[in-house]
């Protein structure tokens, strides 16, 4: 499965500028160190594993941004297709393959 997450505290006031970069790359840190396939943007981190390796990690990273605010807001959306792996990588591929193809 993949699994795309974004995960932010709010009820903080630390940063002026209402970044919350600090809290976000402990989240990115503990997906990195889980040693699954993942990659981060400006919205969302994706992430992909087992159905137990994903949550783990989700769970993990939400409770490391925990002490950054008074609540954390946590959006998840997955894609889940037995059988597959290599996905996170596998779907961009034919993604540009197929643009390559149309001429696009």
């Amino acid at each position: 499965m993949i699994v795309a997450f974004s995960v932010a505290p709010s009820g903080t006031g630390s940063n002026a500028d209402g970044s919350v970069h600090d809290a976000v790359a402990a989240a990115v840190k503990v997906v990195r160190d889980s040693g699954l396939p993942n990659r981060t943007s400006s919205m969302f981190t994706e992430l992909e594993g087992s159905w137990d390796e994903v949550f783990d990690v989700v769970k993990r990273a939400t409770e490391a941004v925990a002490p950054f605010g008074s609540r954390i807001s946590l959006v998840i959306k997955a894609d889940i297709r037995p059988g597959y792996t290599g996905e996170i990588d596998g779907k961009l591929e034919r993604l540009e393959r197929a643009i390559d193809e149309s001429g696009a």
